[in-house]
């Protein structure tokens, strides 16, 4: 074969052979992948995480282990996924915290930047909250409660599992637009803080309703009203908040994952995908409504959109509250 002939075979050859780079999601993914849960253990971003980890883990055939890497309000686990390689193997499960902070905390505090530092997967659920009181409060409905905080104000207080989380930020927009002044009191995480009214260390906090439904039907605290635009199905007999006094006051937690900015496409769009189909499936379904909670579907594209939106929506809030909600 003359080298003429020759050069034209091998140039046959390698255009019909399939390319692999390093972006390509063909063998992705070869070894076990790490989903970092900013939050405590038993709260919903984990419990989430570990069910759509075994879902994922079941479709590729490796291991999906989740890692707790809780303090600063979410900000150690976010920056230790962002500071991560970007190849798919470090995924982050995360909620509106991240997107409120992008306001609350200064970028020396969070030490990262949401939308330059991580790249949107796909969102996973959201559900509503509940706002419960310990039973010694005088307060049976949430009127009542407001009416007791205006009489006595900063000397009631109310838990989150820290600064900047859904729950803090839900509180302080019901102070504002309860016209209250209640101390906010932040815990590391949310299992601290709803062991913080149970055991009666604060008098109020605002939780998601499937991490506090079981302690309401224990009545080891009062659920005074739910936060959706909607009666909460876990929590039939409870009234909105709308209902319950504050018009228009809603709050909501959602979940979602990313991955560290420069993630290829090819891996993120697998992700997007398994991810959705996990989240229709009819158990998960089933599950999750029972829970209260309700599985949002969106492309990487859609997602991205999404949480630019939410960012503005909580600077927005933020801007209302004095000394940025500390």
């Amino acid at each position: 074969m003359t080298g003429q002939r020759f050069a034209l075979a091998l140039a046959t050859v390698l255009l019909a052979a399939p390319i692999t780079t390093p972006g390509s999601a063909q063998d992705y993914p070869s070894r076990p992948v790490r989903i970092v849960v900013p939050f405590g253990a038993g709260g919903p971003a984990d419990v989430t995480a570990r069910q759509i980890g075994s879902i994922l883990q079941e479709s590729f055939g490796q291991p999906f282990v989740v890692e707790n890497r809780t303090g600063a309000g979410g900000v150690i686990g976010t920056v230790e996924a962002a500071k991560s390689p970007p190849d798919g193997y470090t995924l982050l499960m995360m909620s509106n915290t991240q997107t409120a902070n992008e306001s609350l905390l200064t970028p020396a505090q969070r030490k990262y930047e949401l939308m330059r530092d991580l790249a949107p997967i796909a969102p996973v659920n959201s559900s509503d909250l509940v706002i419960v009181v310990h039973p010694d409060v005088q307060a049976k409905t949430l009127a009542e409660f407001i009416a007791l905080a205006k009489a006595q104000p900063g000397k009631l207080n109310y838990a989150s599992s820290g600064q900047g989380t859904p729950y803090h930020m839900a509180g302080e927009l019901f102070k504002a637009m309860a016209g209250i002044d209640v101390v906010h009191v932040p815990y590391r995480n949310s299992g601290e803080a709803r062991s913080g009214v149970i055991g009666g260390q604060v008098q109020m906090m605002i939780d998601a309703v499937t991490a506090m439904a079981p302690n309401v039907a224990e009545n080891q605290v009062r659920a005074l009203a739910t936060t959706g635009k909607s009666r909460s199905s876990v929590l039939a007999n409870v009234p909105t908040a709308g209902e319950a006094g504050v018009p228009s006051y809603e709050a909501t937690i959602w979940l979602g994952l990313m991955a560290p900015a420069g993630t290829p496409k090819p891996i993120i769009d697998k992700l997007n995908a398994a991810v959705n189909a996990a989240i229709k499936r009819p158990e998960v379904v089933k599950q999750w409504t029972t829970q209260g909670a309700v599985g949002m579907s969106m492309t990487p594209e859609e997602f991205d959109k999404y949480l630019r939106g939410d960012i503005v929506k909580w600077a927005d809030v933020v801007k209302k509250f004095p000394d940025k909600a500390q």
